[in-house]
């Protein structure tokens, strides 16, 4: 697990090969009539063939075995993951979620996969449009099996202890506070070494992508060469009582059985691969004079639509910082919005509700559903002296904001029994200080 070492850049071009068999990658080319070491080469697209350079994006692996080698997929038991947005009554309330538990190990063993339980989402997978927020909860690692997502991408937030995740361009660990990318049909398994908690945010017909810096300049936000992608590492590996891969396809999930390990690629090249990033290599920009930047300012990534500066999901943190703006209420402003925003803690206190929103929780202000700053911190907030002040130390806290209108799950709002039905009762101190008389 230590010393695991990685390459760098955002969508850059990259080449790997495990230094046990050097040379593994072919000369000049792609897909030789007979490959180095007796290898197989394989294409892993994640675009069509025809898409502009910008946005074309594949992979060449070079494995011990090609990936076709395997059993009929069968259904598998997907518990609490689901794509059907119309099983219970939409709700526009705001809401909140205390930390979601996590099963203990001795009474219900329970991995990345079977941990996997949809709070919420819109679109579908089929019509390759859409969106899904997961919360994974789990206490022991993948042990002869792996997943992959043919609907789409996976973006995964830890909140509570760390993942070293295995996919087939090699290995990554993943902390809290850092971040990771799995993309459409990656292989991987996730091992675990405690109780386990995080979120993830999954879009379907998009890859994320920087977002555009516009006045900002060349620098600044997320910079490509924080972003970090695994070198390959292989095993040739026999599983003689079976290997299970397992594909969530269309929302559902299904299992095929084969007798060797998939994480058999030697070396690889191209674009498409899993990556992460750690959150506190974050270049913060912020009002240094009244008033706020809109929280757009604080995107790490965005899936984008076909309309212009409208994302299908975008990433936003929220991370320590200066507040040193004049005359400015400076906690985040009341709100309605055209968007849905769901928010999550990775650690610490959230500026706006420094009670009730816990790491490991959540909340979703849906669509047009007002927001804001509860009593306590408007009170606070409107009389305080405005100095230069640290904003956020020791905190992360996190949005998935989305265009889409996100439907909340049973699993969300009944079975998971993680609702807190007082929410609302934040803003219920807040009073009129109207006065005619007085401006």
């Amino acid at each position: 697990m230590t010393g695991l070492q990685y390459m760098s850049g955002f969508g850059n071009e990259h080449a790997s090969e495990d230094p046990r068999c050097p040379g593994a990658l072919p000369e000049g080319q792609n897909n030789p009539q007979v490959c180095p070491y007796g290898l197989y080469a394989e294409q892993l697209s994640g675009s069509a063939f025809t898409c502009p350079r910008p946005t074309n994006k594949r992979s060449w692996l070079y494995r011990i075995l090609p990936s076709v080698c395997h059993k009929p997929f069968k259904p598998l038991e997907e518990g609490h993951l689901t794509h059907d947005w119309d099983e219970i009554q939409p709700d526009p309330n705001q809401l909140r979620w205390k930390p979601f538990e996590i099963p203990k190990a001795p009474q219900k063993k329970m991995d990345f996969v079977s941990g996997l339980h949809t709070l919420c989402g819109a679109g579908e997978p089929r019509g390759r449009n859409g969106i899904a927020v997961h919360i994974f909860v789990c206490n022991s690692s993948m042990i002869d099996r792996c997943l992959y997502n043919s609907d789409g991408d996976f973006l995964i937030v830890p909140q509570q202890g760390k993942l070293l995740i295995t996919t087939e361009f090699g290995k990554m660990l993943v902390e809290p506070n850092e971040i990771c990318v799995i993309q459409q049909g990656m292989r991987f398994s996730v091992e675990v070494f405690g109780e386990t908690r995080g979120y993830i945010l999954e879009v379907y017909g998009a890859h994320f992508e920087l977002p555009d810096l516009g006045p900002i300049g060349a620098n600044g936000l997320a910079n490509p060469r924080d972003f970090l992608v695994p070198v390959a590492w292989y095993e040739d590996r026999q599983v003689p009582g079976g290997y299970t891969v397992i594909s969530k396809y269309q929302g559902k999930l299904f299992a095929a059985q084969q007798d060797y390990s998939p994480y058999n690629v030697v070396a690889w090249h191209g674009n498409y691969t899993p990556y992460k990033y750690h959150l506190e290599k974050f270049m913060v920009i912020n009002a240094v004079a009244f008033d706020h930047a809109d929280p757009s300012i604080f995107t790490v990534l965005t899936a984008k639509t076909t309309r212009a500066g409208v994302a299908l999901a975008d990433f936003v943190i929220f991370p320590p910082r200066w507040g040193v703006a004049n005359n400015t209420f400076r906690p985040p402003y009341y709100h309605r919005n055209c968007m849905s925003e769901f928010m999550g803690l990775i650690k610490g206190h959230y500026e706006a509700k420094e009670e009730g929103f816990q790491p490991g929780g959540g909340s979703l202000h849906s669509m047009m559903t007002p927001h804001g700053p509860d009593a306590d911190c408007f009170e606070k907030a409107s009389k305080a002296k405005l100095e230069p002040e640290r904003v956020a130390d020791g905190t992360m806290a996190f949005m998935f904001e989305s265009s889409l209108s996100l439907a909340v799950t049973k699993w969300g709002l009944q079975t998971s029994n993680r609702l807190d039905k007082n929410y609302y009762k934040c803003w219920e101190p807040l009073k009129s200080h109207f006065n005619p008389k007085c401006k």
